[in-house]
């Protein structure tokens, strides 16, 4: 990692820890709140602590990308939680062969670039 990468993503966290800080619930209730900043923190932690042994320039810059994107969509929607996608169902084809492994791939390609980091949770 170079001294310009690491120095971007070491704003990053920052970033995310004081948006944490400031952070205030829609809903204006305090639990709502504390939830939220709770969630925030939580999730900045597990996904830096994850990529902590990236050494890709490219994996390193899609991350960061990722990171860039979650802030500004939850500071536009005022939610931390990564917004969902709305794909076809899979219900068309036979769940066998080539069909199936051409939308598996189609889906994954259409994942936006704030979901990358929860391709093994959805």
């Amino acid at each position: 990692m170079t001294t310009a990468t690491r120095q971007e993503v070491l704003g990053l966290y920052r970033r995310i820890f004081r948006l944490a800080r400031k952070w205030q619930a829609a809903s204006g209730q305090m639990e709502d709140t504390i939830k939220e900043k709770q969630y925030i923190l939580n999730e900045a932690r597990m996904l830096f602590r994850k990529n902590k042994s990236l050494t890709d320039s490219n994996m390193i810059k899609q991350c960061v990308d990722e990171c860039t994107a979650r802030i500004e969509i939850g500071l536009h929607y005022q939610i931390p939680y990564p917004r969902p996608i709305h794909l076809p169902p899979m219900g068309l084809s036979p769940l066998q062969g080539r069909r199936l492994q051409r939308q598996e791939k189609l889906r994954k390609l259409s994942k936006p670039v704030y979901l990358k980091s929860h391709e093994e949770i959805s």
